[in-house]
């Protein structure tokens, strides 16, 4: 499930960034060209950043950094894409819900790499 997780992640953001560079480039205004090129770039960050933890991070940790990168992917770059399509305003009031799910999935991630450490050391 993890890979299929990663995958899709990692494959969504190739495919809405070609999109965006294609499909929609007489579409979307300047505001809209920002606002999908911010999406596409926290949606590719975050889908490293999930490849990163399923090497990496093991137990409740991994998961909810996981389930952190995942959320804010769908939550805070989705409003960014549907504000992009022409959403209306008040769908960007969801976008810091997304945000705050990203940096959730960062701490924990943290939280993973240090026990990891000293794991690490400890053996």
């Amino acid at each position: 499930m993890t890979g299929v997780l990663v995958g899709l992640a990692g494959a969504s953001a190739v495919v809405l960034g070609a999109f965006g560079a294609h499909a929609l480039r007489d579409v979307l205004d300047a505001r809209g060209s920002e606002l999908w090129h911010t999406a596409v770039s926290y949606h590719f960050w975050h889908a490293l950043a999930l490849a990163l933890t399923a090497l990496i991070a093991r137990g409740r940790a991994r998961r909810v950094a996981m389930a952190g990168f995942a959320t804010g992917i769908v939550i805070f770059c989705g409003s960014l894409y549907g504000l992009a399509l022409g959403a209306p305003r008040w769908f960007g009031a969801i976008t810091p819900i997304g945000g705050v799910a990203f940096i959730v999935g960062w701490i924990a991630m943290g939280v993973a790499l240090t026990r990891k450490a000293s794991t690490d050391s400890a053996g």
